[in-house]
């Protein structure tokens, strides 16, 4: 057999090796145009492999092979991006058991990208201390940067984003008077939405230096800063007494091994009187985040089942009052985002290079797969202390009342 001929039946036998540590996913895996691991069918997607390195790489595991490979522009998904991964990612998560090499990397990632305090702000400064221009791009104008709430299918994202924001404060039946303490704030729109709209005070903690510069910047535009006050710390050391909890978007980066300390944090901060609610990505069952989307977009990124989130209150009796799942919110939020993003792709290419924009085009296109399969979720949990007064009767009070729709109504409005 010449060197040609065996390099390629060895070629094959990778593309196989690959194509079964990927549950036989229905789509073609080639190589260099020559071999592929499955018949052609109609609407099939195809991923080409251009060099035997990314080959090699894939058959270790294939899903920090592809994800860097594609990262690269080793690798070329002929057709939509999402389609494919919609054929691949649920094919994968069937199998369940990943390869040595995959569970390697995960447990090193674990071990260096641990959210101490210092770890936290390590963290959180590789991915939300970017340009502010950069998420301009492609978020709402107020930068939310969590899953929008589509009160309707024609609602656009910014409008989805203030209902979302309006959401959660109805959840939390807030008052005017009342002190409000958010962990984790993102660029500050909840913060001010709160302040603005329902009379409360706000302390809102964050560690990334450049979201709370534009927080504090908004807070004095909107003549907000003498009662929305922007926190630059780590939430561990959140103090104070309030009457009401709120973090969205954070517990996924608070890591497992510190639920322990996040929950006496919002013990100290609300006691047994006050309530709380937490809006967060979550899990089916227990299981470590992708290693790709550690390694390179979210570092030290934990996502949990809801048993695991809910070990946040069990210590202190706190009363779990509403469950909700917002999944496909989340999916339709990515949709908006990603069609965005790819709008603004050469502006990005410009900021960050080529590579950052396949992985961040691969980390938003993942997601929405994520979401639309359901391996992920989108959970909202409203809690409460024994002594706690603001308990609902029914739950007519978060989607009926025609004032309640009318003041939506202005608000969205006066935002366009």
């Amino acid at each position: 057999m010449s060197a040609a001929r065996a390099a390629s039946s060895f070629d094959k036998l990778l593309l196989k090796k690959i194509h079964r540590s990927i549950g036989q996913a229905p789509i073609r895996l080639v190589f260099s145009g020559e071999n592929s691991s499955a018949a052609d069918g109609a609407g099939m997607q195809t991923i080409v492999i251009h060099d035997r390195r990314t080959l090699a790489r894939m058959a270790l595991d294939p899903e920090i092979g592809f994800g860097d490979a594609y990262m690269r522009g080793q690798i070329e998904v002929k057709g939509d991006l999402v389609h494919a991964l919609e054929a691949v990612l649920p094919a994968m998560h069937r199998l369940k058991k990943r390869s040595w090499y995959y569970r390697l990397i995960s447990k090193w990632l674990q071990r260096v990208q641990g959210n101490t305090l210092n770890g936290s702000a390590s963290n959180i400064h590789h991915h939300y201390d970017l340009n502010t221009e950069f998420y301009k791009l492609w978020l709402d104008p107020r930068l939310v940067y969590t899953c929008a709430y589509f009160p309707t299918a024609s609602a656009t994202l910014e409008e989805a984003q203030l209902a979302k924001m309006d959401l959660v404060c109805r959840k939390l039946r807030l008052q005017p008077g009342e002190n409000i303490v958010e962990a984790g704030c993102g660029w500050g729109a909840l913060a001010l939405h709160m302040a603005k709209n329902y009379g409360v005070t706000v302390k809102a903690f964050n560690i990334s230096s450049e979201q709370i510069q534009y927080a504090r910047a908004q807070a004095r535009k909107e003549g907000l800063d003498g009662r929305v006050e922007f926190i630059k710390d780590d939430y561990r050391n959140i103090s104070g007494r309030f009457d009401a909890f709120v973090s969205v978007g954070m517990l996924e980066h608070v890591g497992r091994e510190h639920y322990s300390e996040f929950g006496k944090v919002i013990r100290g901060a609300i006691g047994d009187s006050g309530r709380g609610l937490i809006h967060f990505i979550g899990r089916n069952r227990p299981q470590d985040f992708s290693a790709w989307m550690r390694k390179r977009i979210f570092p030290g990124a934990y996502i949990p089942a809801l048993r695991e989130a809910l070990e946040l209150f069990e210590p202190y009796e706190y009363t779990v009052l509403d469950v909700e799942n917002l999944r496909l919110h989340y999916a339709k939020t990515l949709e908006e985002w990603l069609t965005r993003y790819e709008r603004s792709a050469d502006r990005v290419a410009e900021m960050y290079g080529a590579e950052f924009v396949r992985a961040w085009r691969l980390y938003l296109a993942g997601s929405i797969t994520s979401f639309r399969t359901g391996q992920l979720q989108l959970f909202q949990i409203v809690f409460a202390g024994s002594a706690c007064r603001q308990i609902p009767w029914t739950r007519a009070y978060l989607y009926s009342g025609e004032a309640r729709m009318e003041k939506e109504s202005e608000w969205i409005r006066a935002a366009s």
